[in-house]
């Protein structure tokens, strides 16, 4: 699974938090902290990206066994047959009900119909299994889309439809994890503990994705150089203010939920990309590929931070990081 560029110099760089030491990953001690239980990732391909990232990571230790149900690749199901522990994945980039509207849609890249309040069932029906759930989208609430509440259309984003009110991104984004959260709180037999791990910003410059933009850097930024803003702002404080929501009430059931933040940390690393989205060799015409992580690169630190997690699941969870944390970036 490794991939990436070879000519950069992004495997050096590894990222280290203000006052504390971040370990690292340790492959032996993960699966003895997750023997006999089971892991879950449900969202886009990033999300896909960081189980591959594990994979590559445990690998020193032990192969999985692909038991999956499906010939899907978007559903796929690892087994560590020495540690008794399973990994899958649950491919639904919108979190909620959706569909293919147009396969070309304003922007050629497909229109698509967000049913904003509807359980995706795909994962939902599928997760009550699982000790550990890792939930994330982003990047695919960038296409054009036709929100749905109540079986009646609500607006879109960038549809250019007649008669139909242009919403910010940020409506169907919120909707979506609002959804997403309460099926979770929903299911009567899930009992695990629930990741939300926080969007992680593209480093496109000099152009939209399918507009010719491109990651040329080979360095990380420094903290002064770029900051969290826009756009990605936005989609960060929506997910910390549904989290905020869902982990209140999933209180009231006994159900955990953990806040996997990796936006800021993520943010620095423009130089961590594939870019290419395939080979440099291969005679191929695709967008480059500012969105997804290098392996090994940048992404592997996301096991450093879940393995820190666990650990502490094992010696009670300090909330107040999180409420410093909103309160610094929300206000509230």
């Amino acid at each position: 699974m490794k991939y990436g560029r070879p000519d950069t110099e992004f495997m050096k760089w590894r990222w280290k938090p203000d006052e504390c030491e971040l370990p690292v990953f340790d492959p032996a001690e993960f699966l003895e902290i997750v023997r006999g239980k089971s892991m879950a990732f449900v969202g886009d391909s990033v999300g896909r990206n960081q189980m591959q990232s594990l994979i590559c990571l445990l690998s020193r230790v032990e192969y999985p066994i692909d038991v999956s149900y499906t010939p899907d690749e978007q559903f796929k199901r690892w087994r560590y047959p020495s540690y008794n522990f399973t990994m899958a994945t649950f491919w639904s980039p919108y979190l909620v009900k959706e569909e293919e509207a147009d396969a070309n849609g304003p922007t050629h890249t497909g229109l698509f119909n967000l049913y904003l309040d509807q359980f995706n069932e795909e994962w939902t029906s599928q997760i009550e299994e699982f000790n550990y759930l890792i939930i994330n989208a982003g990047h695919w609430f960038f296409r054009p889309c036709v929100y749905y509440e109540n079986h009646q259309i609500v607006g879109c984003r960038y549809c250019l439809r007649d008669n139909v009110t242009d919403l910010p991104m940020s409506y169907g984004y919120r909707k979506a994890f609002r959804t997403a959260f309460r099926a979770i709180n929903s299911l009567e037999n899930f009992k695990g503990i629930t990741f939300l791990r926080t969007f992680a910003p593209s480093h496109y410059e000099n152009g939209e994705w399918d507009q010719g933009g491109d990651c040329l850097r080979t360095r990380p930024f420094r903290t002064n150089e770029t900051k969290l803003e826009g756009i990605n702002l936005e989609l960060y404080v929506t997910q910390l203010e549904e989290f905020k929501i869902a982990e209140m009430e999933g209180k009231k059931r006994g159900l955990k939920f953990r806040l996997l933040d990796t936006t800021q940390a993520m943010l620095l690393r423009p130089d961590g990309h594939p870019r290419y989205g395939h080979w440099p060799h291969e005679n191929v015409t695709l967008h480059n590929d500012c969105v997804h992580w290098c392996l090994p690169g940048p992404i592997d630190t996301w096991s450093d931070f879940l393995l820190e997690m666990l650990k502490m699941e094992g010696g009670g969870h300090d909330e107040s990081s999180y409420q410093e944390k909103f309160i610094q970036v929300t206000g509230k």
